[in-house]
């Protein structure tokens, strides 16, 4: 039982925060701490920043420092921000932690090694603690990112229980992107007051009947989508199920309109812009994330989701596309 974590662990509903882009597809930092406010406002739990929904893995590490900076000098609560700082790089790893320390993050969510298949859990776990040691801080928290589709590196049960037994105190979670439900109940199980979160908004009543701590969703940076997946969320105790509409935030919109096919989806004056694509959101397959328009990311945590530097001039024009952009 893993009895290492403290009760005020993070909890419920987080975002995939999407990265804005300027026109020359470089992040917008104000933009960015802009975006992030509104979704605390609009009731976010917590924000997981430099996801793939954020595209940190097309960032250099020093964009990436501007816009945990750009977090940390804005009024926007530290310990609501679970930045993803997982590289191939120990040594890029271990800055963008300390950074993330540094503006007070809750956590961070850390992607293993993924360039090189077929590692062995003994080399990841090596991995993980090398970061721990050069980290050095009481404070870090770790969410091991599960996302096998992509990364082609699975985090196992095995993993996970040799972590805690290394590092009590510092492995707090896990984001589980793999889509398999019975493999993010098998972990609650496993591991009791593990912060299992789901990768997506459609495991969140399942996983958090199973003592899991909630989910993190690329759907909710789009308002409409936001109050559906909150419906799921616990209240007084106990967890109340209001079925997730099928494509929340796309398609119809809160009062039944219906819009047209490709008719972009608009957060708020200012907001980034993000343009729905085929199929539900989430960590799900291939060609099935959201394109980005205006200068924006794709706003969608999983395959098939745009890559800044594979936007072209359409995008930037703020012209939507018919078909997926071409997966990287």
């Amino acid at each position: 039982m893993n009895d290492v974590l403290q009760t005020n662990e993070p909890r419920g509903v987080a975002v995939a925060t999407l990265t804005p882009m300027t026109p020359e597809l470089e992040p917008d930092f104000q933009r960015f701490a802009a975006h992030c406010r509104r979704m605390l406002e609009r009731g976010a739990d917590l924000l997981a920043v430099l996801g793939t929904t954020g595209e940190a893995n097309s960032l250099g590490v020093d964009e990436k420092l501007r816009l945990l900076d750009a977090l940390g000098e804005s009024d926007i609560p530290g310990e609501t921000l679970l930045p993803g700082t997982g590289t191939c790089s120990i040594a890029d790893t271990v800055i963008l932690t300390r950074k993330a320390l540094e503006v007070g993050s809750a956590g961070v969510v850390m992607l293993p090694p993924f360039y090189y298949k077929g590692v062995s859990d003994a080399g990841l776990h090596a991995a993980y603690e090398e970061v721990i040691q050069r980290v050095g801080d009481p404070r870090l928290r770790i969410y091991f990112y599960n996302f096998p589709f992509n990364s082609g590196v699975p985090i196992s049960h095995d993993l996970i229980e040799g972590l805690l037994a290394a590092c009590p105190g510092t492995i707090a979670g896990i984001k589980d992107s793999s889509g398999d439900l019975d493999n993010m109940l098998a972990m609650c199980r496993r591991f009791p007051g593990f912060g299992v979160f789901a990768g997506s908004e459609q495991f969140l009543l399942p996983v958090l009947e199973a003592g899991g701590a909630g989910c993190i969703s690329a759907t909710a940076n789009v308002a409409e989508a936001y109050g559906d997946i909150r419906r799921l969320h616990l209240r007084d105790g106990e967890c109340h199920h209001r079925p997730l509409r099928r494509g929340a935030g796309r398609g119809k919109g809160r009062r039944g309109r219906r819009r047209p096919s490709g008719e972009a989806v608009r957060l708020a004056p200012g907001d980034p812009v993000s343009a729905p694509d085929s199929g539900a959101q989430g960590d799900r397959g291939p060609g099935r994330g959201r394109r980005s328009v205006a200068g924006a990311p794709a706003a969608a945590d999983g395959p098939g989701c745009g890559v800044r530097r594979c936007v072209g001039r359409s995008a930037r024009r703020g012209r939507i596309r018919q078909g997926g952009l071409t997966r990287a």
